[in-house]
């Protein structure tokens, strides 16, 4: 058995020397399966909802692809790397529907600190209750993918003290969110705050996970994990998946109990753990210490998913996907994104070459997919 389970990838479009460039109504015209964002700096595609590892691969290459083929029509244009504004340009918004009542919101009240670039994993499940329950799991476990994804440790041409600076600025919405603990909780907490004027329409539900589907908050088919940076490895962001797809499997089978019943804390000092782990991963990604929300221990990030890594390995529910977990290994040792940015600075890199070599790089992995077997074939 495995999940429905797909992508909502937001990128950033600009020069090869790192600066942004919104180029995002061009693009969405011209190209179907993309999307627009409140600033047009950005654009986003969304994947089908698929089941296999090897098809959502192509699914994420593919389009990229695409993207990077259409700049080049446009100009000197590129993919950037990383969920921030790295080298400028905070100081202004570039609105890409000047005419959306929604989008004059979000500028108004939150600026540029919303226009950052992630990725959204969402994971099909069959009822309502069932999706609350993957919700409650996946929201205390957010911080380790948001550990694992970090790639914004610059803003401004700054170094900014956290691993992911798009977290740390990211105006969560509302500002408390509590454990729903069923399907009604969630309607009527969300009825409330419509009421209440702290969410102004039912997508303005800005927190780490949410549940998703065509009519928001009664008819939800998913799950929607939405804390991750931008992972520039598609193989790696399956790996990350791979690993959250076990833990819904485990959960589903009974393997992993309902956090309702099986921690020492009360769902209100779940949340208030869940949001200083989500700060302590933001500020260091995995050399963060946690708290785990089971049995209240304090561990690293490292040790916590090396956990993961282990169950994941020693089990065939997922059949084919050791490629991936062992991605995340490596990432282990490695580091991420950040991490490995963060230490070119130490040696003495510009900023502006460290993104300059990532954006090089980007493009260089995905040559190498496009040339495996599974890619040339679909």
């Amino acid at each position: 058995m495995s999940l429905l389970k797909g992508f909502e990838v937001e990128m950033y479009t600009g020069t090869p020397q790192g600066v942004a460039v919104g180029l995002s109504r061009r693009i969405v015209t011209d190209l179907k399966d993309f999307v627009r964002e409140p600033d047009q700096r950005n654009v986003e595609y969304v994947t089908p909802p698929l089941r296999s590892y090897q098809d959502l691969l192509c699914a994420l290459v593919k389009p990229r692809r695409q993207l990077r083929e259409y700049l080049k029509t446009l100009g000197n244009y590129t993919i950037l790397p990383g969920s921030t504004l790295a080298l400028s340009g905070s100081d202004h918004f570039e609105r890409s529907a000047p005419e959306n009542p929604y989008h004059d919101l979000i500028e108004k009240h939150y600026g540029t600190r919303v226009v950052t670039t992630s990725i959204h994993i969402n994971f099909g499940l069959d009822t309502p209750e069932l999706i609350l329950k993957a919700l409650r799991l996946m929201r205390l476990e957010a911080p380790l993918v948001l550990a694992l994804s970090a790639s914004s440790p610059f803003f401004d041409g700054q170094v900014t003290g956290y691993h992911s600076t798009r977290w740390g600025l990211f105006p969560q919405t509302p500002a408390w969110v509590p454990l729903f603990t069923s399907h009604q909780h969630y309607c009527s907490w969300v009825e409330e705050q419509l009421k209440l004027g702290t969410m102004w329409n039912e997508r303005h539900l800005w927190t780490s996970v949410r549940p998703n589907g065509n009519h928001r908050p009664y008819d939800i088919n998913r799950v929607e994990l939405r804390i991750s940076d931008l992972v520039s490895d598609p193989s790696l962001l399956l790996g990350i998946t791979v690993l959250l797809e076990q833990r819904l499997l485990d959960l589903v089978a009974g393997r992993i109990p309902d956090p309702l019943t099986a921690s020492k804390f009360t769902p209100d000092e779940l949340v208030s753990l869940t949001y200083e782990n989500e700060k302590a991963a933001s500020r260091n990604s995995i050399d963060a210490q946690l708290i785990h929300w089971q049995t209240g221990e304090t561990l690293t990030v490292r040790e916590w998913v090396s956990r993961w890594v282990d169950d994941s390995l020693a089990s065939s529910q997922l059949p084919g996907t050791a490629c991936y977990v062992e991605k995340v290994s490596h990432l282990l040792q490695q580091g991420n994104e950040a991490t490995r940015w963060l230490g070119q600075y130490q040696l003495g890199l510009p900023i502006e070459t460290i993104m300059q070599m990532a954006i090089t790089d980007m493009e260089e992995q995905e040559e190498q997919l496009l040339t495996q077997e599974c890619l040339e074939h679909h």
